[in-house]
């Protein structure tokens, strides 16, 4: 089996028995990113001479019995929204398109110290605003499975980047679906854990109350270990939990007998693909086959969750964007008349269009006069979205459900209709709101090939049993991991894609 087949767990397995050396698991996935770049476009930074240095370093450290972690040794990525010391971080911004900053994210620290390589930084959404990662100042992303579509986002970059074979895995950004979403478009797997489980230090904020690190990777294995790694009680952030214990691969056991899923009827009616609820409920009938019982309920307040979401987000975005303003770090304008001058003409030229969309949402909702017009009434809201999931999961212990309504659209298609794209996002962005974990797994495609992901949701602090549930349908169907996205064309050099689609700057 070629080194990019094996899953990251199968990986670090052999380069521990001294099978495979790190060097060459790194050389192996900086060889695929060079021949799928010029297409894909999942990176914005990828660090060729770094990765061989930490390659050499860690290796050393394995050999020696001072590293000695499942997952030591293997080639991972990290969103651009989080903060590598000395390392380009810029949001895929043109405002923050010079910063280095002059310390390391927690989440990425931990997994260094697991032994992990750095390879880089993969593109995503302008500040993680987005939902197909088109809006990046470095050119869209593509989906490795059909180049002439989006990968989802914000997080397109990283889950592109695990589905071509560019990485083992990768740490995203959920804010409203921004792993889960783009997982299920890109066929891998993607989970949003708990709101404080992992430190949220070093990541650059959108909507701070809805922020939350987490895995993409090959399959529930390799995300269950991925997140183990990340996940650290981190004084250095307010919001970050203690919890008793982060041991999320003991959870991988096939047997669901007796688990009570719930799938609201809300997400399974008007607005769902054909192809997408037929795959979902053939997922659900697998569980329901190996002991699991399923049954429709009612889950109330779906309708009220994308107002509430975006009045809350952009409020927060509104806030968190305004220290980007020319004078301290990143991007000023050349020529202006007056320090608020360049404000106004950096803010204008550094940021995209639908950033400048939410930061004038946001800061519209939190003028005076609409404070409590919008913004308290969406907290209200919010508030009342947490009592339902909390009566929900009274009844059951995993909700399931579609992660997206469609498959992944092509290119272009949602940019022109941003109403569109911000209601792709009804089925995840309830799970930010009320702090819950929640993972996408791929159930199937759709007639033209795309994936199709099924969201598990759990109840705060209960990501074990969606990852076991997740792992009990891999086991009955044989797909633990069903192996990379079909890039023969890409990789020979006849795309369906335009090559020449590359970077903006």
């Amino acid at each position: 089996m070629e080194i990019l087949e094996l899953t990251a767990l199968e990986l670090g397995k052999k380069i521990k028995a001294g099978e495979i050396t790190v060097k060459a698991a790194v050389q192996a996935v900086i060889e695929r990113a060079k021949a799928a770049e010029p297409v894909i476009n999942s990176y914005v930074t990828l660090d060729e001479e770094g990765a061989y240095a930490q390659a050499e370093e860690i290796q050393k450290k394995i050999d020696s019995g001072e590293v000695t972690g499942r997952l030591a040794g293997v080639p991972v990525s990290v969103k651009d929204n989080m903060c590598i010391k000395g390392q380009l971080t810029t949001c895929s911004s043109r405002i923050l398109s010079d910063f280095r900053p002059m310390y390391t994210a927690e989440a990425v620290e931990n997994l260094k110290r697991a032994g992990m390589v750095i390879l880089g930084k993969t593109n995503m959404d302008e500040f993680a605003m987005g939902s197909t990662t088109e809006t990046s100042w470095y050119g869209p992303t593509r989906n490795p499975h059909h180049t002439a579509h989006v990968p989802g986002g914000s997080s397109g970059g990283a889950c592109a980047a695990v589905a071509a074979g560019e990485c083992f895995g990768a740490l995203g950004s959920d804010t409203g679906g921004s792993i889960r979403q783009p997982a299920s478009f890109c066929g891998v797997v993607g989970l949003k854990p708990t709101y404080g489980t992992v430190s949220r230090y070093g990541l650059i904020a959108y909507g701070s109350s809805l922020d939350q690190i987490g895995p993409v990777a090959k399959d529930v294995s390799d995300c269950a270990a991925l997140l183990e790694a990340a996940a650290s009680y981190d004084p250095k952030d307010s919001t970050s939990i203690r919890r008793e214990s982060c041991d999320f691969t003991s959870a991988l056991v096939d047997d669901v007998k007796g688990l009570r899923i719930g799938i609201p009827k809300d997400y399974m009616g008007e607005g769902l693909d054909g192809e997408v609820r037929e795959a979902v409920m053939g997922a659900a009938k697998v569980l329901e086959e190996k002991g699991a019982s399923v049954e429709l309920f009612d889950l109330g307040l779906v309708k009220y969750a994308i107002p509430a979401y975006y009045t809350i987000a952009s409020a927060e975005a509104s806030s968190n964007l305004e220290r980007f303003d020319g004078v301290k770090y990143g991007y000023r304008t050349a020529e202006y008349e007056g320090l608020h001058n360049m404000y106004k003409k950096t803010r204008s030229e550094g940021f995209g269009a639908e950033v400048k969309r939410r930061i004038m949402l946001g800061s519209f909702v939190l003028s005076s006069g609409y404070y409590d017009a919008y913004y308290l009434k969406a907290l209200r809201t919010k508030a009342l979205i947490k009592k339902e999931f909390d009566r929900a999961f009274e009844t059951y212990d995993v909700i399931l459900g579609p992660a997206a309504p469609t498959t992944a659209p092509e290119l272009g298609k949602s940019l022109n209709d941003p109403m569109k794209m911000y209601l792709g996002d009804i089925y995840t962005i309830s799970v930010n709101l009320a702090g819950l974990p929640g993972m996408t797994v791929p159930v199937g495609k759709d007639k033209k090939g795309l994936p199709i992901g099924m969201q598990l949701i759990g109840n705060a602090f209960d990501e074990k049993t969606i990852l076991r549930a997740a792992y009990a349908w891999e086991c009955a169907t044989e797909k633990q991991y069903e192996g990379l996205a079909d890039m023969s064309g890409i990789l020979a050099g006849s795309s369906q894609a335009d090559p020449d689609m590359g970077k903006e700057a």
